[in-house]
């Protein structure tokens, strides 16, 4: 490989990009795996994929309709994974079946070629602007300041939310917060990743995290270097065989998580207690 490629400005604001990126989306994944929350987030994604088709057609900047798109739905998905009484994931689905219907629409409603909103579907972490850096870098900062700062607050929920609320903490505020951050990330990531892709970034290296500890802080750290591990190494293959960016990232996110899970403590765990339950029943 020619390191020369380093020196120039693109492949540098990649770089950056994969490693904001990285940390974001895996920080946000934490979330996502231990409130069991999956398919809100995928539900999320295709909502910013839908609003930023609408931006490529009415004529304004996809990001803000991607952004806005996602928060509408966190505000949609928040009461409905906040309450007990609903099926949430039933009512997810419904909604996730209209941002997919409403992509497609204001697809097939663009004029002219495609290739913007093909684009935004795949994604192209190699012609990543400053702007977009600087957006990646505000989101990657908040995350993180947010979980340094409520580090406690934030465990209590995703554990304990009925004894959190008990206590005094704001555990609804919380969960919302914890959606408006996954919309802000998704957004932030749309660029470099792609509309259809994004979610695994943001799940694969927080369950492979998830397999190998039982403390919430390394699973962050450990979700964080998984996220930057795979954006980084998704990006060197992306170049060296001239291949989408956004799926050779996903693709070694997948390959991550595969190690993990061969190499997990948990699994051992289990096959110790299974087998324990069945000497019992002997």
């Amino acid at each position: 490989m020619d390191f020369s490629i380093l020196t120039y400005p693109f492949m540098q604001n990649a770089l950056l990009s994969a490693f904001l990126g990285g940390i974001a989306c895996a920080v946000i994944g934490v979330f996502v795996v231990l409130l069991h929350m999956p398919f809100i987030g995928v539900c999320m994604s295709h909502a910013a994929f839908a609003g930023a088709l609408l931006g490529l057609w009415l004529g304004f900047d996809p990001l803000i309709g991607a952004f806005a798109f996602s928060l509408g739905v966190a505000a949609i998905v928040g009461p409905l994974a906040d309450r007990g009484e609903l099926n949430p994931e039933t009512s997810v689905g419904v909604l996730f079946s209209l941002m997919l219907g409403l992509a497609f629409l204001f697809m097939g409603l663009m004029p002219g070629p495609k290739s913007q909103a093909l684009e935004l579907l795949w994604g192209s972490i190699l012609t990543n602007t400053r702007s977009d850096i600087i957006v990646l870098a505000v989101v990657a900062f908040l995350v993180v300041g947010i979980v340094l700062l409520f580090f406690k607050e934030i465990q209590a929920t995703v554990f304990q939310r009925d004894m959190a609320r008990s206590v005094g903490i704001p555990a609804t505020l919380m969960l919302y917060g914890i959606l408006f951050m996954t919309g802000a990330t998704i957004t932030a990531s749309f660029s470099s990743i792609g509309g259809l892709l994004i979610f695994s970034l943001i799940l694969n290296p927080a369950a492979a995290a998830y397999q190998l500890t039982y403390s919430l802080k390394r699973m962050f750290l450990l979700a964080a270097a998984f996220g930057v591990l795979s954006s980084w190494t998704g990006l060197f293959f992306s170049y060296l065989f001239n291949i989408p960016s956004g799926a050779t990232i996903v693709i070694t996110s997948s390959v991550i998580f595969a190690i993990a899970v061969i190499f997990s403590p948990k699994r051992k765990v289990k096959r110790w207690q299974k087998k324990l339950l069945v000497e019992k029943a002997s």
